[in-house]
């Protein structure tokens, strides 16, 4: 699996305290190991997003992603609190 990061996820994980940073980073080895692990409630999403999947980092922190090459590839899109990224 390749992990790559758009440049709107990287500025908006730089905005978030260091906490949540490595938060992201300890979630992202279990993440690697199996996407659908219950900590992540890993769901599609609509709207905005459509096509997109969401994954809890912290219990208000969302990562949003896209796969492709049958899953891998994940492309993380943006990051931030489920109030910012669902308005």
């Amino acid at each position: 699996m390749r992990i790559e990061y758009s440049k709107r996820f990287q500025k908006d994980l730089y905005k978030l305290s260091r906490k949540i940073r490595l938060a992201f980073a300890t979630r992202l080895e279990l993440f690697i190991d199996d996407k659908f692990h219950s900590l992540f409630n890993n769901h599609s999403l609509l709207g905005e997003y459509s096509g997109c999947r969401s994954i809890n980092i912290t219990g208000d922190i969302r990562a949003i992603f896209e796969e492709y090459d049958h899953g891998q590839v994940i492309y993380f899109i943006t990051i931030g609190t489920h109030s910012r990224l669902y308005r």
